[in-house]
């Protein structure tokens, strides 16, 4: 006999339960996790014996909190994976699960009800006669399957030789993910400072999200750089200067960039990844407008790996009324442990987030590196001054207050920002004030100017919590006129630390590799305190090799 899940109320067609019933050979799950709920459809396949049937239809599934289906539907005698994880193996080739099916309902030609999980669909193996455990009204039911909505399926088994026993084999995905070790994620991370991109390899461990700590170890970290052309390319479309057919292309620059960056670091690690989150680089953020726009081919990225890619992920938060923006502090409290701790990261937009113990509060306080770069390409030549050893001149102060009446400043959190408001157009429009200072005061003005904009975003916080720690890193954690400058104007009981747990560069792209693991397992990854979403969802698209 075959078994037909759907949403409890949503009864299946007669002729569909007539297939189901008339199936020579087993169950195939066929449901593909998408966020929170999974998608569904009928799916025809041909068996090993000849036969056909109706093979699975799966609707309502709560997937928030675990693990939800494992494999695919068959095409001839192969799987097509649909999802990652299965949940245990049995005698006959695998067993396929659901980890959380709370709200799942079942229907079969004798009865229909509720699986609440977690629970298991067990392999199909011979037996003297079918066996499925009804629930305990189920015996009332006629053929259009109204029985009590609170039977339990516990196992598939059909009269037939075990001809699936091969098949389900075969159904193991052909990228599995699997639950006898560590799962080895790469992240790769290109952030606001537009310089190029910092590739990942983790050890993550599945179990341990429930407990906060999935994090394992750090195998490696590669950082490439953007050849010339491509950051100009970059920096274009982040003012407004690259037209549709330039977007274009540059997405599948910046994918065969990306995925150049990391076959480097597998081929430097011997380490064929099991699943790979993809940031992009962002070139335009409007969260007002519930918009942001991440560039990289991932398509090209699974080809290079061969493992799945989930990118995307801003976007999801941003269809639930968030920010898209910062995402990071979930994984900070993953990586941090218990607090409370304030991080800043100082990169072309700084961010700062703080745990007390019970409640994350985070979001962007304005420019980081961004300006300050920008202005060394402008006047020094450089992409950037290293160790911020030209900016030692007097800061503007009338100037600085000035440019701390922006708007940004006066919004109240959750709020996110990007270079469309801190990056080339601002500094275009302060060019001639700024020209009229000497060079080192330019720069140590712009410096004042992203200390003093943390300073004042950060004078939200108060009080601040007993016993807690300040970490900073990001590119601006070097420049050493901004330390000076944070040091004088953040109201901090206790000096910023270095943040020296990971190399410079490799943070956020080891947070988005936790964010990536997360998704994989259904697990919200956005923290609707922080980003103002009206609920926690999972993260990003997959994209499958």
């Amino acid at each position: 006999m075959m078994v037909m899940l759907t949403a409890a109320h949503h009864a299946a067609e007669h002729h569909a339960r007539e297939q189901a019933a008339h199936a020579t050979a087993g169950l195939a799950v066929a449901a593909l996790l998408h966020g929170d709920r999974a998608l569904h459809g009928r799916i025809h396949a041909q068996l090993a014996s000849g036969g056909g049937g109706e093979l699975l239809i799966l609707e309502g599934l709560d997937a928030r909190h675990g693990t939800a289906v494992a494999a695919g539907p068959l095409h001839g005698t192969q799987a097509i994976p649909l999802l990652l994880h299965p949940l245990a193996r049995g005698a006959a080739g695998g067993a396929l699960g659901i980890g959380t099916g709370e709200g799942v309902g079942f229907q079969w030609a004798g009865g229909q009800g509720t699986a609440g999980g977690p629970q298991l669909l067990g392999t199909i193996l011979p037996a003297a006669q079918g066996e499925i455990e009804h629930g305990a009204n189920d015996e009332k039911d006629d053929e259009h399957g109204h029985g009590d909505p609170r039977g339990r399926l516990k196992g598939i088994r059909n009269r037939q030789p075990p001809v699936l026993a091969g098949i389900i084999s075969s159904m193991q995905p052909r990228i599995l993910i699997p639950d006898d070790r560590p799962w080895r994620v790469l992240g790769l991370m290109s952030g606001t400072s537009a310089d190029g991109v910092d590739v990942v390899a983790i050890e993550v461990d599945p179990r341990a999200f429930g407990a906060g700590q999935p994090f394992r170890h750090l195998l490696g970290h590669h950082s490439d750089p953007y050849p010339g052309p491509l950051r100009d390319q970059v920096l274009a479309a982040a003012s407004n200067r690259l037209d549709p057919a330039g977007l274009c292309v540059l997405q599948r620059r910046l994918g065969d960039h990306h995925a150049r960056a990391a076959k480097a670091l597998c081929v430097t690690l011997e380490l064929r990844p099991d699943l790979a989150a993809l940031h992009g680089q962002t070139v335009q953020h409007h969260p007002d407008q519930g918009a942001s726009l991440q560039l990289a081919d991932p398509y090209v990225l699974a080809e290079i790996l061969g493992c799945p890619v989930v990118w995307d992920l801003r976007r999801r938060d941003l269809a639930v009324g968030g920010q898209g923006a910062p995402l990071v502090p979930l994984p900070e409290r993953w990586l941090h442990g218990a607090g409370p701790w304030l991080a800043l990261n100082l990169g072309g937009i700084a961010n700062l987030a703080v745990w007390d113990g019970t409640a994350t509060r985070a979001w962007d306080t304005g420019p980081g590196m961004s300006l300050l770069d920008l202005a060394a390409e402008r006047w020094l030549g450089l992409p950037f001054d290293p160790a911020g050893g030209s900016a030692r001149g007097a800061v503007a102060e009338a100037i600085l207050t000035r440019w701390l009446s922006h708007p940004y400043f006066e919004t109240v959190p959750p709020k996110s920002t990007g270079r469309e408001t801190f990056g080339a157009a601002w500094l275009a429009t302060e060019k001639t004030l700024l020209e009229s200072l000497p060079l080192s005061d330019r720069l140590a003005t712009l410096a004042a100017f992203t200390a003093a904009s943390v300073a004042r975003e950060a004078a939200r916080l108060a009080p601040w919590p007993a016993g807690m720690r300040g970490l900073v890193s990001g590119g601006g954690a070097r420049h050493q006129r901004l330390r000076a400058e944070l040091a004088t104007r953040l109201p901090l009981p206790l000096p910023l630390e270095d943040d020296t747990l990971f190399p410079s560069g490799a943070r956020e792209a080891i947070s988005w590799a936790l964010l990536g693991a997360a998704s994989a397992l259904g697990i919200p990854g956005n923290l609707p305190e922080v980003t103002g979403a009206d609920r926690p969802v999972v993260l990003g698209s997959w994209v499958w090799p």
